[in-house]
């Protein structure tokens, strides 16, 4: 089954309706959890001059926007180093409300405090920042509840600060924190306490209270430690799920208590610098995961127990693998896009086998994933090239456009209302009907 699945079987009763109609995109890689929507009427060909509205930002983000209904959600820093959650009209990109939720943005490499992703169930939206601090909302913009994580468990121990974005399942705000287990002084948001444990930990999404944590453990060291991936909800032969990706390995989790019902190492090597930045992927009885720096696209086999390394692999994809984006489902078939080189390849998602691969404008690297919707394929350059792919048999680009001077974007596209988001470090475009 795919994960949609499982939220049929009752995630919440909000957004197993949005995912139905597909008509919103409520968390970093849409109702589906695989980077596609059911969005129609999108368009081929984009250029600035024809965006249905822009919205200025006040800083960069590589967050994607959450949409439902009319409302569009887009999680931003500002000059002040504010770190912010803006709510947007979605007809007009009108500002709605604004609410500050904590203070304290920082750069490190590539990447600041404001890379998690809002997700919504369509009553309250939570977003969550790279300094620990969590926060919730009505879409009246009422604060329901914020608390800070890293005065609760420590502050979070990663190199290129923390990016992974909550997932909302089955009445549980889950958070990743795969981490450095001991964290050197030179950290972002060091607080003199060396040593820490990768863990999973479930929320009340109503009250921010927690209901349970979970202990993962890896035999990985360092860097290798460190996990950007969120986690995605499936549902098959081992019943309800919780997938992680980190430490070298993807692993299902029981989402009733946290609990590791099976795992697998994604690649032989071993690299003490191995951060695992790509989120898994799941459908049809396949659970696809990404190792970083060259290493492959692995396909496992669902329904394992304990250690299945040496069972459950299906297929390997070597020769374009991704490093930074995650993968997308759509129309049942698998894009895989290596950043690096700019270059997006088909798969059959059951076999791995290769149909087309092709390189994909502009100079810069690509940071984002790639959207699927209305037969199309969206994706943002860091230097802010966006193209529009199609889905065929061959490799075709139908369209660019170049937001010259608006970088850095890292924000992945969201496809919703008959309408596509491109977020840059200045502004949010809107594309589409209204």
């Amino acid at each position: 089954m795919k994960p949609i699945a499982l939220l049929a079987s009752g995630i919440t009763f909000a957004v197993a309706l949005h995912a139905g109609s597909g008509e919103n995109w409520p968390q970093w890689r849409g109702p589906h959890f695989d980077g596609s929507a059911k969005a129609t009427g999108l368009p081929a060909t984009l250029a600035k001059e024809s965006a249905t509205w822009v919205a200025p930002m006040p800083g960069k983000s590589g967050a994607t926007p959450a949409v439902w209904g009319d409302k569009v959600f887009v999680s931003t820093a500002d000059a002040q180093k504010q770190l912010n959650l803006v709510c947007l009209d979605r007809k007009t990109g009108k500002e709605l409300w604004a609410r500050t939720v904590a203070v304290g943005d920082k750069d490190v490499g590539r990447n600041n405090m404001a890379a998690p992703s809002p997700v919504t169930d369509g009553e309250r939206v939570t977003i969550l920042y790279g300094t620990g601090d969590i926060a919730a909302f009505d879409f009246a913009g009422k604060e329901l509840w914020k608390r800070n994580l890293g005065k609760d468990y420590g502050s979070f121990g990663i190199m290129w600060i923390y990016g992974a974005s909550p997932l909302l399942q089955d009445g549980r705000l889950i958070v990743p924190v795969l981490q450095r287990d001991e964290l050197p002084s030179d950290y972002p948001l060091f607080d003199g306490k060396p040593q820490r444990e990768s863990y999973l930990l479930a929320l009340d999404p109503a009250t921010g209270k927690t209901l349970w944590k979970y202990v993962r453990t890896t035999d990985s060291k360092k860097e290798s430690h460190e996990s950007y991936a969120t986690p995605i909800p499936y549902r098959g032969k081992n019943g309800a799920e919780v997938l992680v990706v980190g430490g070298d390995h993807v692993s299902g989790h029981d989402p009733k208590d946290g609990t590791e019902i099976w795992r697998a190492r994604l690649y032989e090597k071993r690299d003490d610098w191995y951060r695992i930045v790509t989120s898994p992927l799941a459908a049809d009885g396949l659970i696809y995961a990404s190792g970083p720096k060259g290493q492959p696209v692995v396909a496992f086999k669902d329904g394992g127990k304990g250690d299945v390394t040496g069972t459950h692999v299906a297929w390997k994809f070597t020769e374009n693998p991704t490093d930074w984006s995650t993968p997308l489902l759509y129309q049942g078939k698998l894009f895989v896009l290596d950043g690096g080189k700019r270059v997006l390849s088909r798969l059959d998602p059951k076999t791995g086998e290769k149909k087309w691969s092709g390189k994909l404008p502009g100079t810069g690297p690509i940071w984002s994933s790639p959207t699927g919707a209305d037969g199309k394929i969206y994706v943002m350059s860091e230097d802010g090239v966006a193209s529009v792919v199609g889905t065929g048999d061959e490799f075709q680009v139908l369209g660019t456009c170049t937001f010259e001077g608006e970088g850095p974007c890292k924000g992945s596209v969201a496809a919703a209302q008959g309408m596509v988001f491109f977020r840059t470090a200045k502004n949010l475009y809107a594309f589409g009907s209204r």
